[in-house]
């Protein structure tokens, strides 16, 4: 059994396209935090692009892939090393990881996302970090498409690294058991938010519905998640 943060950024800003000087001190300072919370790995998911290096803690390849309808995580052996934001649908996207060995995740389906709605065949259905208040909606949504769910915390910064991840029950901790793993269904969601990120999640929400990028959450949802 392993613990993994199945979406995490290297990368501090979404400034320019492709690797920036931030890469390199991003990663090996998510590594020390993740190892520090009792992680067991990361997976290195920057937008649109594929990033990896050696650290003291291991690292999994991914890519969150910018789809015509929302955001995919690609992770496993193989993702892309480079895709263009708008240019594939959710179902070519879900088809290049299968090629590549990856396992294709729905990422936070309830923000800036209709790609739940693309009838795409995901692999899994993120719980995002950044929206605890979806959780109860993405439960369903997993539930309804029949897919397992996954935890990542979606961090830009050290310190969010964990407060959502994934338990993987799995023999080795490679890139391909893993993604193996996730199509199987062998994986479990953690959320785990202290104090300061429920702070931060408020700050993040009002910055989302801001931007126009949150779906409404009834008072049920946000009761029972």
């Amino acid at each position: 059994m392993f613990d993994v943060d199945l979406h995490t950024h290297s990368r501090f800003f979404h400034v320019g396209d492709g690797p920036t000087a931030y890469d390199s001190v991003g990663l090996r300072t998510n590594a020390f935090v993740a190892r520090r919370r009792g992680l067991d790995a990361i997976a290195v998911t920057n937008h649109d692009y594929r990033y990896t290096a050696e650290t003291a803690l291991p690292t999994l390849p991914g890519v969150e892939v910018s789809t015509t309808r929302g955001h995919v995580l690609v992770v496993g052996p193989d993702p892309p090393a480079e895709t263009t934001p708008g240019a594939l649908t959710p179902a070519q996207t879900v088809e290049l990881a299968h090629d590549r060995g990856c396992a294709a995740i729905l990422a936070h389906p309830y923000r800036n996302s209709a790609a739940r709605q693309s009838r795409a065949r995901f692999d899994a259905v993120e719980l995002n970090g950044k929206n605890p208040e979806h959780v109860h909606m993405t439960r369903r949504l997993a539930a309804e498409l029949d897919l397992p769910l996954v935890g990542g915390s979606d961090a830009h910064y050290p310190f969010e690294i964990g407060r959502a991840f994934t338990r993987i029950d799995a023999d080795e901790l490679t890139p391909t058991a893993v993604a193996d793993a996730i199509r199987a269904g062998d994986v479990e969601p953690v959320v785990d938010l202290g104090r300061i990120h429920r702070l931060l999640d408020r700050a993040y929400t009002r910055l989302h519905e801001r931007k126009g990028w949150m779906d409404v959450v009834d008072d049920a949802d946000v009761r029972t998640s």
